[in-house]
């Protein structure tokens, strides 16, 4: 088969019912902020937190009896992995999933809870899928590509035909991209209803595959990224095609771009997002001149993240953004001074949130000491009030950068 909107539909068709038509509202925050008006796509709501179950159900849906009985096999280390473990369970299906070994624990035991048998094989997501290939053939077991499958990429597209059923008058859509599948379906589909429409991709500046494979150059990569959902190194043989054919671009964020993405959908949306699922808005704040006065359709595509890496980006995105702040403060090495700085904080109506008293290593003369605070505050404004009201106490305060 190929990749037809008419095949989307018919995908529309077969998950109806199994899988959420997940909500696809306006936010007026994140339109100020933007220039933009800003429609998000919350997949995020899906049952296993994202857009991965429509294209493993799609798939699944289509095996033959014999298949079916036989089993399938998937290799993941996240949200591919639940979706079809989740839905082949559904469907009375054996499921294998074989994940690399560096997979956090949490994500294996969620596979496992959802009846998948998972296997952890090779060091790299390339080492488990050669070793999820060659356990394929010798099992007889059907493999459900995440991303390089007519199928699967016709499950992922309709996203697109319910963010236009919601709001017809979309100009633009953005997609976080990793091998592909997503963009790939949804610009099919979207292209087909509204031809005009623009489709843009969205990849971390440190996995730039599909870029660089539009482009004919050669990509680098680094060792990591918070959107490990996106962090593929090859584009699929399949969707790089249908990407070239229908997408506009494909854009590069940084981590501190998808950092800040996470924190505001945090704070103005309230819902939790992972960092592959935080790109697209990533993009429309570090490529504002794209979409500014245009109607922009953002999906979230996931929110399966570590709950201590959201608390590590939560406290680095209020240090950014000066709510968090460090003071480094001089003073006399004398009982009752650094009291006498703590009042004067309270007095401030700043919150301590660590104190770091130095004597030895420093430069101050002898029965002097620096004292290193840090502070929750209302934001840089606030920040700069609280060292002039240290210094008209008698003591000297400096802002550490970070």
């Amino acid at each position: 088969m190929t990749v037809t909107a008419q095949c989307v539909r018919e995908a529309a068709a077969t998950i109806a019912g199994a899988v959420m038509a997940t909500p696809c509202l306006a936010s007026r925050t994140l339109s100020q902020i933007t220039g933009a008006e800003v429609w998000l796509k919350f997949e995020n709501l899906q049952f296993t937190a994202s857009f991965k179950e429509r294209g493993a159900l799609n798939k699944l849906a289509a095996l033959s009896a014999a298949e079916r009985a036989a089993g399938v096999l998937a290799v993941s280390a996240g949200n591919h992995a639940q979706a079809v473990a989740y839905h082949a369970h559904r469907l009375g299906i054996k499921a294998v999933i074989v994940m690399p070994r560096f997979t956090p624990h949490v994500k294996i035991e969620r596979t496992r809870d959802h009846g998948a048998e998972v296997i952890l094989e090779g060091e790299t997501f390339d080492e488990a899928m050669s070793a999820g290939r060659a356990l394929a053939k010798a099992r007889g077991l059907t493999v459900v590509h995440p991303y390089d499958d007519e199928r699967v990429i016709c499950g992922q597209g309709t996203v697109a035909l319910e963010m236009l059923a919601a709001q017809p008058g979309l100009e633009v859509l953005v997609v976080p991209v990793g091998g592909g599948g997503l963009i790939a379906g949804m610009a099919v589909a979207a292209k087909d209803l509204v031809p005009g429409i623009e489709v843009y991709g969205v990849e971390t500046s440190g996995f730039p595959a599909m870029r660089c494979a539009l482009q004919g150059v050669p990509a680098t990569f680094t060792s990591g990224t918070i959107a490990e959902g996106i962090a593929v190194k090859e584009p699929g043989a399949l969707t790089l095609p249908i990407v070239r054919a229908h997408a506009r671009d494909v854009l590069l964020v940084d981590d501190g771009d998808i950092e800040q993405a996470i924190v505001m959908l945090l704070e103005i949306e309230k819902t939790v997002v992972e960092g592959a699922g935080a790109a697209g808005l990533a993009a429309l704040l570090r490529h504002p001149e794209r979409f500014r006065g245009r109607s922009v359709g953002v999906v979230l595509s996931g929110g399966n993240i570590d709950p201590l890496l959201l608390s590590d980006i939560i406290e680095r995105g209020m240090a950014r953004s000066g709510r968090l702040a460090r003071l480094m403060v001089e003073l006399r090495d004398l009982p009752g001074a650094l009291a006498k700085v703590t009042a004067c904080l309270a007095e401030a109506n700043a919150n301590i949130e660590e104190v770091h008293h130095q004597r030895a290593f420093t430069h101050l003369p002898v029965l002097s000491a620096e004292v290193e605070f840090v502070l929750q505050t209302r934001g840089p404004e606030h920040v700069a009030e609280i060292v002039a009201a240290l210094g008209r106490a008698g003591f000297k305060a400096v802002v550490v950068a970070d």
